[in-house]
C-alpha cells in the first residue's frame, strides 16, 4: 500500500515568524497542501510528522527552542490539515528522526505500507532521516522534489544525490496523479 509522509511542515519552520524559519520554506505549503488533499481524496494513508519538544529538549542546545508542545509554532499550517482529521495520522517526535518514535514501524506494518511518497522540511535534516530510514526499513521511497525545502541549496542537492544512490527515486507533484 502507498502512504504519503508530510514531514515537519510546522509553523516554526515554514513561516517568517517561526522560531527556526528557513527563508523560502513557505513556498512548499501549497504543494504540500495539494498532496495531503490528494491523499485524503484517494484513500491513501497520510502520515504527518511533527517535532514535539518539551521546554528543556536536548536539541535546543544546537538549534534553540522550537516546536514546543502546545505552542503555535508546533502546529501545522491550516492548509496542510485535512478536514477529516481521521484521515491524517500525526506522529510526534522529540528528535530529528521520525523512527525515534517507536510507533512508526508498527504503524507501517499495520498499514502494510510498502511504497512511500515523502515531502516536507527540511531536506538536510528531518526529511533525510525519513527517506533514508524508510529505505533502510525496506520500503520503496519516492522524494517529491517540488514539495521539499532545503536549509541550503547545496546541502539539499547532496541529500538528494545520496538518497538516489541508496535506491530512492524522485518525483514531482504533477506526476503523482498519473503515477499513483
Amino acid at each position: 500500500m502507498k502512504a504519503f509522509f508530510d514531514i515537519d511542515t510546522q509553523i516554526d519552520f515554514v513561516f517568517p515568524a517561526g522560531a527556526l524559519y528557513t527563508p523560502g520554506a513557505e513556498n512548499v505549503i501549497p504543494v504540500v497542501a495539494w498532496l495531503n488533499r490528494y491523499a485524503g481524496e484517494h484513500g491513501i494513508p497520510l502520515i504527518s510528522t511533527m517535532c514535539a519538544h518539551g521546554e528543556d529538549a536536548k536539541e535546543f542546545a544546537q538549534w534553540g527552542p522550537h516546536c514546543v508542545v502546545g505552542t503555535v509554532g508546533q502546529q501545522k499550517p491550516a492548509a496542510t490539515l485535512l478536514a477529516d482529521r481521521e484521515q491524517q495520522i500525526f506522529i510526534e517526535k522529540d528528535e530529528l528522526d521520525l523512527f525515534s518514535n517507536p510507533e512508526v514501524l508498527p504503524l507501517l506494518d499495520r498499514l502494510v505500507v510498502d511504497e512511500c511518497f515523502v515531502y516536507g522540511v527540511l531536506t538536510e535534516f528531518c526529511v533525510k532521516h525519513a527517506v533514508m530510514g524508510l529505505l533502510k526499513a525496506g520500503r520503496q521511497v519516492w522524494l517529491v522534489t517540488d514539495a521539499i525545502a532545503h536549509y541550503t541549496q547545496a546541502g539539499g542537492e547532496q541529500v538528494i544525490r545520496e538518497f538516489v544512490a541508496a535506491g530512492g527515486k524522485t518525483i514531482v507533484s504533477g506526476e503523482i496523479a498519473g503515477g499513483c
